[in-house]
């Protein structure tokens, strides 16, 4: 039985682990054809010393009913993303269909409990080189593969719909350029018949998550809302994964052109649930939580 995007070429970026596993897996589940870039392989793990490999990745698209390609990219290399596209170029013919952007590399960098001033100067540097040149670079070289073709879908993932200021200048700067780099290419691509966005996902239960910041498993995860009650209205990545595979099978994703949406507005549109068949609505919560209501605010009542 065909599926939806068989035969479409994706590259989904930063798919070693969190939102870019999950959403090679969930794009790969249709039926795509998914390049599945990374820096960490059985082979070489990067900076972030994570076990998660691209090879694992890849294998968990094929097993969902996908083609599964993993290949070792450093964003931030233009000698490695030029590399990328000569393989497209010679094993899809320069197809290219959905390019997802989700690389990042920056969690080790963060200094969430410092001055921009009080922390480290080259980590700060090295954050943006890893946030936001990487995702220059991924677009310099791979658009004009969906220029040539007049068509295709860019999809820049961020963290955050909005652009108010909370702490860590290098992680808000480098979130927040995300939301204006993909609002400016949505702009430059409209004549070429291109699809572009931006999307966040909410409070994630990504892998380093559970285990560097609440020490516990995904089966388990309740068991840190003792330490942030918010965690109870936290979603897998596999929920931003669907909403991205829902944008990728709408035959008018062009209303969604150089807007900023979430996995919570996707799922109001959509209607998919998360893993565990619920609907987190980080938006909703965080508006009544903090803005109306305050502490009488039960998270179930927003899943």
């Amino acid at each position: 039985m065909s599926k939806p995007l068989d035969g479409k070429v994706v590259v989904v970026t930063g798919a070693s682990r969190g939102c870019g596993r999950a959403i090679s897996i969930e794009l790969g589940a249709l039926g795509a054809t998914v390049h599945v870039t990374g820096r960490t392989t059985r082979e070489q793990r990067s900076e972030l010393n994570r076990p998660e490999t691209i090879e694992e990745t890849a294998e968990l698209v094929d097993k969902a009913g996908g083609v599964g390609i993993p290949v070792r990219v450093d964003f931030t290399s233009t000698a490695d993303v030029d590399r990328l596209v000569r393989r497209i170029e010679d094993e899809q013919d320069g197809r290219l269909d959905i390019l997802v952007d989700d690389v990042w590399g920056g969690d080790h960098l963060a200094e969430f409990d410092k001055k921009f001033w009080e922390g480290d100067l080259d980590k700060s540097l090295r954050m943006v080189r890893n946030g936001v040149e990487s995702h220059l670079i991924a677009l310099h070289r791979l658009l004009p593969l969906m220029v040539r073709q007049k068509s295709g879908l860019v999809i820049e993932v961020t963290d955050g719909d909005k652009d108010e200021f909370a702490a860590a200048l290098p992680y808000y700067l480098v979130k927040s350029a995300i939301r204006r780099i993909g609002e400016a290419v949505a702009a430059e691509v409209r004549p070429h018949k291109i699809t572009a966005l931006i999307v966040t996902p909410g409070f994630l239960r990504s892998e380093a998550m559970l285990e560097e910041h609440f020490g516990v498993t995904e089966e388990n995860w309740r068991d840190g809302i003792t330490k942030d009650e918010h965690f109870a209205m936290s979603e897998t990545p596999h929920y931003l994964g669907r909403g991205i595979a829902a944008l990728a099978t709408d035959p008018r994703v062009d209303r969604w052109h150089g807007k900023i949406t979430s996995s919570w507005e996707l799922m109001r549109n959509y209607g998919f649930t998360d893993l565990d068949g619920t609907r987190p609505d980080w938006g909703a919560y965080v508006e009544r939580r903090f803005d109306y209501a305050g502490d009488n605010v039960n998270p179930d009542d927003y899943r």
